[in-house]
């Protein structure tokens, strides 16, 4: 299954790497990943860019044990919820650590790892992921 190049990858979705989202000027909030308007301001919403912290904290979490079709070569892993220290909630893959250190609460900072193998060639895809500190 051949999903997409990676040097389109780094073009297109430059968020996946550097944490980048957006703000709106006018309601204050905070969009990861970015979004073309705001939902809450609707067109009378200012958007800006905005490089968000790689540092949060656990929400909640849960272990996959039965994975998709291309992750499933990785279970058991940790997938949570990740309240950035200076920005919003997402979903990511927590790695590096023991499943005992993966608990509410729990600080996380991102790293760069590889995400999956596309096609018949191999083509490594990389992103960020998050691991306890």
């Amino acid at each position: 299954m051949h999903r997409t190049s990676v040097p389109l990858l780094w073009r297109r979705f430059k968020h996946h790497y550097r944490l980048l989202g957006n703000h709106c000027k006018t309601c204050k909030t905070d969009y990861y990943p970015p979004r073309e308007i705001c939902p809450t301001c609707r067109r009378k919403g200012v958007l800006e860019e905005k490089e968000f912290e790689k540092k949060g904290t656990i929400q909640t979490y849960s272990i996959i044990y039965a994975g998709p079709v291309g992750f499933d070569k990785q279970t058991p892993y940790a997938v949570a919820l990740i309240k950035l220290d200076n920005g919003p909630v997402l979903v990511s893959q927590i790695v590096d650590a023991p499943f005992d250190q993966v608990k509410i609460g729990a600080k996380v900072t991102a790293v760069f790892r590889k995400i999956y193998e596309d096609g018949k060639e191999g083509i490594i895809h990389y992103g960020l992921k998050w691991k306890v500190v």
